[in-house]
């Protein structure tokens, strides 16, 4: 779900950046073959992603959630000449999609897939991580937030996806709803945690900045 009118997000996109062709070919080959296409995070917000990481120039970069790989590679652009890449996804189906753009960049030996449960795999990375986007399985969200915060530094981001989830953040939540539920209470952790300061994005579906103090 897009919350800004029609109007003003062909605008917002038509003076933004273009996305690379590699990048474009992806989009459009992810429309064409893989379910759930609205899951890419597209021009717009890949655009965003690609700014904070060159703002930030990271050593270490994780992301919660690869899908195609889209996101990875807009991240990737402003990582460090010596940075890494660790993407986790459960879906290992998508593994040689991933590799397959991931190889064609500039990054691809720098970008690193792991597949499975993201719970199980973030601790067995040994890495304090500078810059994290979280876009996974919204009911643990919390989970990740809690097993991230050990591995951040001062100074490091934390971008979380889709925290406006269709606006149903701002509704009365059914009882069997548990992505939603999480998400209310993942919110409101990024907010007030005393070791976070944060802001959240109406871009697309929601995107929310933290950064560790």
């Amino acid at each position: 779900m897009d919350f800004l009118p029609e109007k003003i997000d062909k605008y917002v996109t038509a003076h933004t950046q273009p996305e690379p062709e590699l990048l474009a070919e992806l989009q459009r080959e992810t429309w064409q073959k893989v379910l759930q296409p609205r899951m890419l995070s597209g021009h717009l917000q890949g655009r965003v992603l690609s700014m904070l990481s060159k703002l930030m120039c990271p050593r270490y970069i994780l992301e919660i959630g690869t899908y195609t790989g889209y996101s990875a590679l807009c991240l990737a652009e402003g990582m460090a000449q010596n940075g890494e890449l660790h993407t986790i996804d459960i879906n290992e189906e998508l593994h040689d999609f991933q590799r397959r753009y991931f190889d064609r960049s500039q990054f691809g030996e720098q970008i690193f897939q792991h597949t499975g449960n993201a719970l199980e795999i973030i601790p067995q990375l040994d890495f304090d991580f500078d810059l994290v986007f979280i876009d996974a399985d919204k009911c643990n969200y919390p989970k990740y937030l809690e097993l991230l915060l050990p591995k951040l530094r001062s100074g490091a981001v934390i971008l979380s996806d889709n925290v406006l989830w269709s606006g149903k953040v701002t509704e009365d939540v059914k009882d069997d709803d548990a992505d939603t539920q999480a998400l209310l209470v993942y919110n409101k952790m990024l907010n007030e945690h005393p070791k976070l300061e944060t802001v959240m994005l109406p871009i697309r579906d929601g995107l929310t900045i933290s950064r560790v103090k």
